[in-house]
Order: C-alpha cells, then sequence, then structure tokens
C-alpha cells in the first residue's frame, strides 16, 4: 500500500509505541484533567503537530545533521529535559486545590504538548530507524510513501490521543470527589515528568 511493506504491522506498531508512557502521554492526561475534553484535544493537536514537523525532518534528514553537530543536538536534549522537569516540578509543588485567577485557554495546552514533543530531538533519530523497516524498495513511490505514513501516524495518534483523554475526562469526576487521590496522583504525573526530563537529559 503507496510503498509501505506490511501495513497491518505498520499501525501495529505505531499503537505499541503510543501505548508506551512517556511525557507526551502524562502531558495529555495532566492538560485533560485541567481543561476538560476540550484541554485534551488541545494537547492531542499538539502532539500531533509536533510529532509531524520531527517526521518531516527525518525525512529531510536532519538526524544526520543532529549526528554531525552532536552539541545541537545536546542543546536540544537539555532544554527539552529542563522543559520537562519544570512543568513536572510545578505540579509537584502545586497548591492542593489552587485555583489560578488567570483563566488557561486551549492554546496553552497545545503549546505545552507541541513544545515536549519538539524538545524530544531523539524523536528524529527514531524515525530515521523506524521507516526503513516498513519501506518496499521495489514498490517505494517517494514522497507519496512517506505522506501516506505520516498520514496514517497522524490518525492512529489522534483516535488513541482522543480514547485516552475521553477516559481520563470520565473519572475525572471521580478523582474530583476525592481531592486527595486526584492530588496524589498530580504529584505523581509531576513525579514522572521530573523523571523523563533527568533520563533525556543524562541519556
Amino acid at each position: 500500500m503507496f510503498g509501505i511493506s506490511d501495513y497491518g504491522a505498520f499501525c501495529a506498531a505505531i499503537l505499541l509505541f503510543l501505548a508506551l508512557p512517556g511525557p507526551g502521554t502524562f502531558a495529555l492526561l495532566t492538560s485533560t484533567s485541567k481543561g476538560g475534553l476540550r484541554g485534551g484535544a488541545a494537547a492531542t493537536a499538539g502532539l500531533i503537530i509536533g510529532d509531524q514537523i520531527l517526521l518531516w525532518l527525518a525525512v529531510a534528514g536532519v538526524a544526520a545533521l543532529l549526528s554531525a553537530h552532536p552539541g545541537l543536538f545536546h542543546a536540544v536534549q537539555y532544554l527539552g529535559a529542563a522543559y520537562l522537569a519544570w512543568i513536572g516540578l510545578r505540579l509537584l509543588l502545586g497548591r492542593p486545590g489552587g485555583v489560578s485567577p488567570v483563566r488557561i485557554t486551549s492554546g496553552h495546552y497545545l503549546r505545552q504538548a507541541l513544545l515536549i514533543t519538539l524538545l524530544n530531538p531523539k524523536a528524529i533519530v527514531f524515525y530515521m530507524a523506524f521507516f526503513p523497516l516498513f519501506i518496499n524498495p521495489l514498490s517505494h513511490r517517494g514522497m507519496v510513501t512517506f505522506a501516506a505514513m505520516a498520514a496514517t501516524i497522524a490518525l492512529i495518534t489522534a483516535v488513541y490521543c482522543l480514547t485516552l483523554c475521553a477516559f481520563a475526562h470520565a473519572i475525572s469526576a471521580q478523582l474530583r470527589a476525592h481531592r486527595r487521590l486526584a492530588r496524589a496522583m498530580e504529584r505523581a504525573a509531576g513525579v514522572f515528568l521530573i523523571g523523563f526530563g533527568i533520563r533525556l537529559g543524562t541519556q
């Protein structure tokens, strides 16, 4: 299909990688718990936009540039680590039950998810290694094949993330009724984000 070898396996691999918890997952859940379905949908859009940018940068060979200039790679890596740690600290140290007097718009969740995605340069290298696994050299159609892969990744990501948002929103009412549990989960998300930041910055 469009030069993609074993399209079913390609889709299954994308789902598998999405199911692995990462900083984007926790950003998505946090956005949904604070901004409802609209916040979750905005974060989903941010994740998809950022992912598509990195995907096409990989296609353009930016991974080779990063490999040739490790200083640039590590600069972006450390910036991403610091940003994740900053978000985690805000969740971890936030006042229980505190409500900001400033209304948080959906754009805030979109930008936050977008930055979390873009500040992970390893995703470019991942795509450079991932795409060749599913490209049929005999039927490869150049940019058409890459566009089909990109569209498939965007569609599966949207369905998976929005389903996750719907589930998170469904249990958010239960969590609000148990403020201690909600606060504990918020702090756990903060710890995970700080952990991801440390891991990203030290690998």
